[in-house]
């Protein structure tokens, strides 16, 4: 009898567990197998799959050594990310510092810093198209006080501007900028372990004779540098990932000249707009790789600057 009862309770588990499972092999398992069998193949959603081998991977190869397609795409994502990700974090920071302050209406200021990342992408995105319109936008508004020719954003590659000039922005600086609107979102994640510091640090550090930039220097980032570590991680996901703002700020082109023209894009224009979901399984493929080796590289890194509880890892 206790056989047949420890029988009936395994399969009980089994049953209850048997929707999430189900939906692990349908909705990530077999897309997951799919793609990479498609990356080797040429399929256009229409027919058959037909096997090629890697001619797929090797036009890839060439458009990056080229600098074009998937190279110019990926360079896209990365200059997006190299600015957007440090800015965010430093901004976040920022934030989560003065809003930690003790003042009269802080859950007022705090709440206003994270609704703008509550706004829908789709309305943040219509929103900056005016904010930065070259002729009636806000931001060439003030820009044009001090500068002959604002910048063009989205509209166009600016003309008449060394290439010098700090102020030559165009479509991944207005994608940027998109970017730290919605900063509210880490700010809230620093502020939530800002609150978990001991204060006793800061005391001691006080008794020692430290100031508020040393004591910041020393005891905020140390221990904040798990939570800036995360955020690093998620940065790069979600740079990789941009894709609704991208797909409206340049009506699904990439355009102007592919200056906005993400990774993200390329592989949904590949897949969907050119039928070539082969192609377009390798490039996700590809990006997959380079994500694992770059989050690897930070894991390695971390240990010589993130600290828990005082103890480097």
């Amino acid at each position: 009898m206790a056989a047949e009862a420890r029988g009936i309770h395994r399969w009980s588990g089994w049953l209850f567990v048997s929707p999430w499972l189900f939906g692990l092999a349908l909705l990530f398992v077999y897309p997951f197998v799919a793609s990479l069998i498609w990356s080797f193949s040429e399929y256009d959603l229409l027919t058959s799959p037909r096997y090629i081998g890697t001619d797929h991977y090797e036009r890839i190869a060439s458009e990056i050594v080229q600098g074009k397609g998937v190279g110019k795409a990926l360079w896209n994502t990365f200059y997006y990310a190299a600015v957007s990700i440090p800015l965010s974090t430093m901004l976040a920071i920022c934030l989560a510092v003065m809003l930690n302050w003790q003042v009269r209406g802080q859950a007022v200021f705090r709440t206003l810093f994270y609704l703008p990342s509550m706004v829908p992408m789709v309305a943040t995105s219509i929103l900056w198209l005016w904010l930065l319109d070259p002729r009636d936008g806000m931001v060439n508004g003030f820009l044009s006080f001090f500068y002959e020719t604002p910048p063009l954003w989205f509209q166009g590659i600016q003309e008449g501007v060394s290439i010098s000039s700090p102020f030559q922005f165009g479509s991944k600086d207005g994608l940027t900028l998109m970017s730290l609107w919605g900063v509210g979102n880490f700010m809230l994640i620093y502020l939530a372990a800002l609150g978990d510091i001991d204060t006793t640090l800061y005391q001691a550090a006080e008794l020692d004779g430290a100031g508020s930039l040393q004591k910041f220097r020393y005891i905020t980032l140390p221990m904040l540098s798990p939570i800036i570590f995360f955020n690093l991680i998620l940065g790069i996901i979600q740079s990789v990932q941009a894709f609704t703002q991208v797909y409206l700020v340049s009506e699904g082109t990439g355009q102007p000249a592919e200056s906005s023209l993400l990774i993200s894009l390329q592989l949904f224009l590949a897949a969907f707009r050119d039928l070539e979901m082969g192609y377009a399984s390798a490039i996700a493929w590809v990006l997959f790789v380079l994500l694992a080796l770059m989050t690897w590289g930070l894991f390695r890194s971390s240990r010589n600057w993130v600290h828990y509880r005082g103890v480097r890892i």
